[in-house]
């Protein structure tokens, strides 16, 4: 039976890429000089730093800008509350989320069965498995999710004949 998995994920060497491109930007801008704007990145969040609330939004539009050309889809990115730290200084958390929540995951599988479509879905960890008996029905199923899902980037891979 023609099966293919939902899943969303990022590549992370291009997120690290683009974070060291827009702190080299950020080091080398007149406008940040002598300030202590910079992005911290440990594999699964960032961490933006700035002086002010209006240089946290330039730090921020330097980050989606590299990330943007390097292809990663910003829509992965979850932004946290600014927080100010020692005097005037605040600093943002980002999540850079990957895997299909469980919450998604279930919306998807209930999408799915309520468009009448002769497709199986099943949640497997953080991706959803559809499967069918011909690959027609699947690519209705990829076709019905890419139009209902639009704030959140979904890949679709893994199909199988």
């Amino acid at each position: 039976m023609p099966s293919f998995d939902i899943v969303s994920e990022v590549n992370q060497v291009e997120v690290r890429n683009a974070v060291d491109q827009a702190n080299k930007e950020i080091s080398t801008r007149f406008d940040f000089k002598g300030s202590d704007a910079r992005v911290d990145y440990d594999g699964k969040a960032m961490t933006l730093f700035a002086d002010d609330d209006f240089k946290l939004k330039q730090v921020t539009d330097i980050v989606v800008a590299k990330l943007s050309k390097r292809q990663v889809d910003i829509r992965s990115l979850e932004y946290g509350n600014a927080e100010k730290i020692s005097g005037n200084k605040v600093k943002q958390a980002v999540t850079v989320r990957t895997g299909v929540e469980q919450e998604r995951a279930k919306k998807i599988v209930k999408l799915l069965k309520e468009s009448k479509l002769k497709v199986q879905a099943s949640i497997q960890g953080d991706a959803v498995r559809v499967a069918g008996p011909k690959k027609d029905n699947l690519q209705d199923a990829i076709a019905l999710v890419r139009k209902s899902v639009t704030d959140y980037p979904l890949q679709y891979q893994n199909f199988r004949d």
